[in-house]
């Protein structure tokens, strides 16, 4: 991973402010691809941190955050922080805790030691890749893959926009099913493709650079009986119509990377290619989404 220097901005409120604010600055940056995070600081006083990791003009960056602070109330105010060259997503990665959704437990290395008996460990490491676990889309996904992929016992399934294969692996180490995991970005590929191998699920997961339905990847491994997609709503709204074509008969949709507000225009989508609502998951401002056609 190549090092670089960043520009760290953070406060500090409580549990449910910090919650809102990083929801806000998620949407509000998600065309600039700034890192975010949210991190409990003091779990008795109720204070979380969120911070966001930035180049270019700092001065209009910070001022698009106080915009968005608005009148909340912090327990420390915005602080602007230059960090020396250093490797800032592990750096941020180190400070999470792990995270368990159904019978998943996906974590970092130096909590392997909390593993336990019964759990689905899944270990990912930091990378310039989205999908940590600890993101309610990323944790909703899992989630909503231990319910349905449990009960309906797909055949195979395609992880579009994989980022780190944190869904990839779930999916190949719960249903022991062939699981193609494809992502736009190179980059998110590489840690794709080591995250697979750290988690010896390479026997059931194959990763592909690749955008859109168009690569001849998607021709060679289709139908799918399950489809995960955590990216937008806008893409995800695009890829309707493909999603009806690459989906088995009866097979299931899982959809994340959707804001709350935004629920009833993907599903309009959906319905207009003749998927039917089946569950909705809501977790910190955003949901995932279960759809059958």
């Amino acid at each position: 991973m190549t090092d670089t220097t960043q520009t760290r901005f953070y406060c500090r409120a409580s549990r449910a402010d910090a919650t809102r604010l990083f929801v806000l600055l998620e949407t509000e940056f998600e065309d600039d691809g700034f890192p975010l995070a949210i991190r409990e600081i003091n779990e008795e006083a109720d204070i979380d941190e969120v911070e966001l990791y930035a180049d270019g003009n700092l001065d209009v960056v910070e001022d698009r955050i106080t915009r968005i602070l608005g009148d909340t109330i912090l327990s420390d105010p915005l602080t602007r922080e230059k960090l020396p060259d250093t490797d800032w997503v592990a750096a941020s990665l180190e400070g999470l805790k792990p995270v368990r959704a159904g019978r998943f437990f996906v974590h970092g290395s130096h909590d392997r030691a909390k593993r336990r008996i019964g759990d689905l460990p899944i270990e990912i490491e930091a990378g310039l890749a989205f999908g940590t676990g600890h993101h309610g889309t990323t944790s909703g996904c899992l989630d909503m893959i231990w319910r349905v992929a449990g009960r309906e016992r797909p055949r195979n399934a395609l992880d579009l926009g994989t980022g780190s294969a944190v869904l990839a692996i779930g999916l190949a180490k719960m249903a022991r099913i062939p699981v193609l995991a494809t992502d736009i970005d190179p980059v998110a590929t590489k840690v794709a493709v080591a995250n697979v191998r750290l988690n010896h699920a390479g026997a059931f997961v194959e990763t592909k650079t690749a955008t859109g339905f168009h690569h001849p990847v998607f021709a060679k491994w289709a139908p799918f009986d399950m489809i995960v997609a955590n990216i937008l709503a806008r893409p995800l709204m695009r890829l309707a119509p493909e999603m009806a074509t690459y989906l088995t008969p009866g097979g299931s949709l899982i959809l994340s990377g959707i804001l709350e507000r935004q629920r009833n225009a993907v599903l309009a989508a959906y319905n207009g290619q003749k998927f039917r609502h089946v569950a909705t998951l809501a977790r910190e401002g955003w949901v995932t989404l279960h759809l059958k056609r």
